[in-house]
């Protein structure tokens, strides 16, 4: 699937500034280099990325509440051999 003009713009966005985020985080004592009012800014700017790329994954018919699994996750899902159905008709 290819991206729109305004995904690709999102996208790249929501990259330089968690880039930013990253390059002006501070080491172990350091005061942060960003005035507090900035870093709400782009705590906003990141939630404000994130409804409008939901707007546009539903307006593309898009599922956003699929949620990742995990391999070793039990299964709630239990095999039954085809054989065993056979027998009991």
């Amino acid at each position: 699937m290819e991206l729109t003009r305004e995904q690709r713009i999102l996208r790249m966005v929501r990259k330089t500034l968690g880039a930013i985020a990253r390059e002006t985080a501070p080491q172990n004592g350091e005061e942060h280099p960003l005035s507090e009012q900035t870093f709400q800014d782009m705590r906003d700017c990141f939630g404000l990325i994130t409804e409008r790329e939901k707007e546009l994954a539903e307006a593309a018919g898009i599922n956003t509440h699929l949620r990742p699994g995990f391999a070793d996750k039990p299964s709630n899902s239990k095999v039954v051999s085809l054989d065993s159905l056979k027998s009991n008709l």
